[in-house]
C-alpha cells in the first residue's frame, strides 16, 4: 500500500470537511480496479487498515488516532492494521498555524474562532503534512472520526443492497454488518460492493455515551513491536547491496569547508569513497563503523562562522536587544503599565525586578539523525523518521531533479523527535549521496557527536521584569523577552517568510489567565546567531520558567502564599481548577514539604491551550538536593486515552527536568562544546521521582498534550529551591548553582 506495494481488491474510505480536497494520496499506490475513495481507511480481504498521517515518535499518536476511526467504524483495535500514510497534501495539518492568530487560548468568542479559522486557509494552501505543536489530536478529532463513520455507512448501504432490505434494519458490530436475523456480513466481504458507493461527506457521529474505545485507556499498538525489537525505525532499515555513510560537518555552524584530504580515510579498511558537501564531507563504507572512523580520520580546513564566538557574547547580544527597545511584538498591553511603574519609581514605591536567562538546548533524541535513500530506475525512495514528509518529498525533488510523484517517503517510527525531525538537513544529505550513487541504497547515520554539534537548537533567551504590588497582588507587570527568531530560522530554511511578529518569542507569556490591571509583555527579536528551531514546547519552554519564577518573586514580595495569590488573579475557571487540584494533591502549605528537610515549589502555565499546574517537592540530603515527588494537573478538554495523556505529561516533565537541571549548549571559539551524553546529560532513572498526574476535562475544546507538561516544571523546581534554601536562581541550568543527587 505504502510505496510500491499494491492492495488488490481493496477499498479506501475517509471523510473531508473542506470544499476542494487534495487528490487522494493513496490512489497512486493501488492496483488497477482498486478503489481509494478517501485517505484514511482501507479494507480488503486481509482486514481493515487505518492510515494514520501523523508520525509516531513515542507520543502514542498511532493508537489515539487509530481509535478515532475504529470507534466510529465499529472495529476492535486489535483487529486493525495501522500504517503511516504516504506523503500527501491531503494530510495537511489544519491547525498548525493557529498560534499565529494571536488569540488567547481562553478566548472562545465568535471573533476568536474566526481568527483561528483564518489560519486554516494558509495551512491548507501550504499542504504541509506535519507532526508537531501538540496539534495531532485537535486536527484529527473530527476528520478521522468522520472517516470511520462514513466507511461504516457505506458498508451498511452495500449490505442493504446485497440483502435487499432497508438500511435502517441493519447495525454494525466489530467489523461486520448485522442483519435483523443476526446474520453477519464482514466488511472484508463487502469491499467489492462498497467500492461503487460514494461515502457521505458529513456523517453523523456516535454520542459520547456510546463510546467503547475513546475515553478509555488502550494498550499501545506499537508496544509489542518496541518491546520485542521487531518495530522498524529508520536506523533499522537494511536493503540488499546497501552502502553505509557518515558525515562530518563544519563545527562553525553553517560555514563552508575550505579543503580536505581524503587519503587517511581511504586507507581504513571498508572505506570506499569520500565526497565533499557544502559544509563538510561524507564517507561511504561497507559498514557504519568504518564510515565513522573514516570521517574522523579526514584532515579538514574550515571557514569560521560569522556569529559571536562564545556564549557570553550571545547573552550580551540578547541584553542589548532589550536595551535597544525596538519591540517585535507587544501582544499584551493592558492598562498603563509604564506610567504606573514610573509613578511608583518617582514616589519611591518598591519595585520588584529581575533578569532571567536560559541557554541554547539540543534536542538530543535517543536515535541520532539517520536516513536511507535509494535512487533507482526513475524513482527515489527515502526511509526516515521525520515530522514533515511532504517537505521531505519537496526537498528531495529539488535535489534529485525528479518530480514529486516519483519520490516515495517511508515514514518510520522515531527514537524521539521533539521538533528535531521536522528539519530536513539529514534527509537532504542522504538524497545527495543517493543521487551521487544511483542504483545503490545509501544508509546515512550521524554519530552522536554530529547529532549534538549540528543540531538546530532551542534558542538562548533572557527576560527582564519589573512589577509593583498593591493589596497583596501585582498592580503592574512589565515583562520583556528576547530570543532569536525560531520562525525566521525554521521557516526560512523552507523558503517561507511568515508575516507579522514571531509568535514564539513571547509564546504563552502574554496570554496567561491572570487579571493584572496593568500588564505589558514585550517580545524582542535578537539577531540570528546559532541556527534555531522548534524544541519541545518551543517558546513556552523558556517563558514558563521566566513567567512563573517572576510570579513567585512577586508573591514573596507581597508576603502572599504563591498559590493563593495566583488564584486571586485567575479569571479562567479551568485554569483555577487545575491549580486547586494540584494544591490539594500535594497538601500544599506555603511551600512546606511533607517531611523534614523538604520543601515544595509551585508553578502554573497555560500553553498550547492546556492549563497545567505542577508542584515539585525536594529534599536536602546533606550531599545535595534530591527530587522527592511531583504532582501535576492538566485540563485537556477531552481525554481520549487517559493513560496516554498521563504518559505524555510524565514524559514532558522528565524532558523538562533534564534541561532545567543540567541541559546547556555552550560555545567556545565559535564551536559547540558539548558532544555526547557525558557532557550533555539527561535525568537518570535513580533521580526521577514519582510523578502523579490528574486529568481534568473542563475546557470547551479538545487539546493536544505532547508539550504542555514541560513549561511548568523548571519554575516549580526553582521555586522549590527558593523555599528550601532562600536562594533565588534566575539562570538555567540549575546545576550551575546547586548540587543535585
Amino acid at each position: 500500500m505504502i510505496g510500491s506495494t499494491a492492495i488488490v481488491g481493496g477499498v479506501a474510505f475517509g471523510a473531508w470537511q473542506i470544499s476542494k480536497p487534495y487528490d487522494n494520496p493513496l490512489k497512486d499506490h493501488l492496483a488497477p480496479g482498486d478503489a481509494a475513495l478517501t485517505p484514511y481507511v482501507l479494507v480488503n480481504a486481509d482486514g481493515v487498515t487505518v492510515i494514520v498521517p501523523r508520525a509516531e515518535m513515542g507520543q502514542g499518536v498511532v493508537t489515539t488516532l487509530a481509535a478515532l476511526v475504529a470507534e466510529e467504524l465499529d472495529v476492535a483495535l486489535d483487529d486493525i492494521t495501522v500504517k503511516h500514510g504516504p506523503a500527501g497534501k491531503a494530510y495537511y495539518n489544519s491547525v498548525i498555524l493557529e498560534e499565529a492568530a494571536h488569540v488567547p487560548s481562553t478566548d472562545h468568542s465568535a471573533g476568536g474562532a474566526r481568527k483561528r479559522a483564518l489560519t486554516h486557509i494558509p495551512a491548507k494552501l501550504m499542504g504541509m503534512q506535519v507532526t508537531g505543536g501538540s496539534t495531532s489530536t485537535p486536527d484529527a478529532y473530527d476528520r478521522m472520526r468522520k472517516a470511520g463513520a462514513a466507511a461504516r455507512l457505506v458498508f451498511i448501504k452495500a449490505a442493504a443492497k446485497e440483502l435487499g432490505i432497508k438500511e435502517r434494519d441493519l447495525t454494525t458490530d466489530n467489523g461486520a454488518v448485522i442483519g435483523p436475523d443476526g446474520a453477519r456480513l464482514a466488511y472484508t466481504d463487502l469491499a467489492e460492493a462498497a467500492r461503487q458507493i460514494k461515502p457521505p461527506t458529513n456523517p453523523p457521529l456516535k454520542p459520547r455515551a456510546d463510546w467503547t474505545l475513546l475515553g478509555r485507556s488502550q494498550p499501545r499498538l506499537d508496544m509489542v513491536g518496541k518491546c520485542t525489537g521487531t518495530a522498524e525505525f529508520s536506523i533499522d532499515v537494511r536493503l540488499p547491496g546497501m552502502v553505509y555513510a557518515a558525515v562530518r560537518m563544519n563545527p562553525h555552524r553553517e560555514a563552508p569547508l575550505k579543503s580536505f584530504d581524503a587519503d587517511p580515510a581511504l586507507a581504513i579498511n571498508g572505506v570506499k569513497k569520500v565526497m565533499a558537501l557544502d559544509n563538510g564531507i561524507a564517507v561511504f563504507a561497507s559498514n557504519s563503523w568504518a564510515a565513522f572512523e573514516g570521517a574522523k580520520a579526514v584532515p579538514l580546513d574550515w571557514e569560521m562562522a560569522p556569529y559571536a564566538q562564545d556564549s557570553a557574547a550571545h547573552l550580551a547580544a540578547l541584553r542589548a536587544t532589550i536595551a535597544n527597545d525596538e519591540p517585535d511584538s507587544q501582544m499584551r498591553d493592558d492598562g498603563k503599565t509604564m506610567r504606573v511603574l514610573k509613578t511608583a519609581k518617582d514616589n519611591d514605591t518598591p519595585i520588584i525586578s529581575g533578569t532571567y536567562e536560559v541557554p541554547y538546548l539540543a534536542h538530543a533524541t535517543m536515535e541520532p539523525m539517520n536516513a536511507v535513500a535509494y535512487r533507482h530506475d526513475d524513482t527515489l525512495e527515502i526511509w526516515a523518521g521525520n515530522q514533515a514528509p511532504t517537505q521531505a518529498r519537496k526537498d528531495a525533488a529539488a535535489i534529485s531533479g525528479l518530480s514529486e510523484d516519483k519520490i516515495l517517503i517511508h515514514t518510520t517510527l522515531m527514537g524521539g523527535g521533539f521538533g528535531r525531525r521536522a528539519e530536513m538537513d539529514f534527509i537532504k544529505q542522504a538524497v545527495k549521496l543517493a543521487v551521487a550513487e544511483p542504483g545503490t541504497p545509501i544508509k546515512l547515520t550521524w554519530t552522536r557527536e554530529e547529532d549534538i554539534t549540528q543540531d538546530y537548537y532551542r534558542p538562548a533567551a533572557i527576560a527582564a521584569f519589573e512589577a509593583t504590588v498593591a493589596d497583596g497582588k501585582p498592580n503592574a507587570i512589565s515583562l520583556s523577552l528576547a530570543a532569536s527568531s525560531v520562525a525566521d530560522s525554521q521557516f526560512g530554511r523552507l523558503g517561507i517568510s511568515l508575516p507579522g511578529p514571531d509568535p514564539t518569542i513571547a509564546q504563552n507569556a502574554w496570554d496567561q489567565p491572570y487579571a493584572v490591571p496593568n500588564y505589558l509583555v514585550t517580545g524582542y527579536k535578537a539577531p540570528m546567531a546559532l541556527p534555531v528551531s522548534s524544541w519541545r514546547s518551543v517558546g513556552a519552554s523558556q517563558n514558563g520558567f521566566f513567567h512563573e519564577c517572576m510570579m513567585d518573586e512577586i508573591a514573596a514580595a507581597a508576603e502572599r502564599d504563591a498559590i493563593a495569590m495566583r488564584l486571586d488573579l485567575m479569571d479562567h475557571a479551568p485554569s483555577a481548577a487545575v491549580l486547586k487540584t494540584v494544591r490539594d494533591m500535594a497538601g500544599w502549605d506555603r511551600g512546606k514539604g511533607t517531611s523534614a528537610n523538604t520543601a515544595q515549589g509551585a508553578a502554573f502555565f497555560l500553553s498550547f491551550g492546556v492549563p497545567t499546574a505542577q508542584i515539585v517537592e525536594i529534599e536536602e540530603t546533606g550531599s545535595g538536593i534530591a527530587l522527592k515527588k511531583i504532582w501535576a494537573a492538566v485540563d485537556v478538554g477531552l481525554a481520549l486515552d487517559p493513560a496516554n495523556v498521563k504518559a505524555q505529561v510524565q514524559s514532558a516533565i522528565i524532558y523538562g527536568l533534564s534541561a532545567a537541571m543540567g541541559g546547556e549548549i555552550t560555545l567556545r571559539n565559535g564551536m559547540v562544546e558539548q558532544s555526547n551524553f557525558h557532557d550533555y546529560d539527561a535525568l537518570r532513572l535513580y533521580q526521577c521521582p514519582e510523578i502523579d498526574v490528574a486529568i481534568l476535562e473542563n475546557l470547551e475544546e479538545i487539546t493536544g498534550i505532547g508539550e504542555p507538561g514541560l513549561p511548568p516544571v523548571a519554575p516549580a523546581l526553582a521555586n522549590a529551591i527558593f523555599a528550601l534554601t532562600g536562594e533565588r536562581i534566575r539562570k538555567l541550568p540549575l546545576a550551575s548553582a546547586v548540587q543535585f543527587v
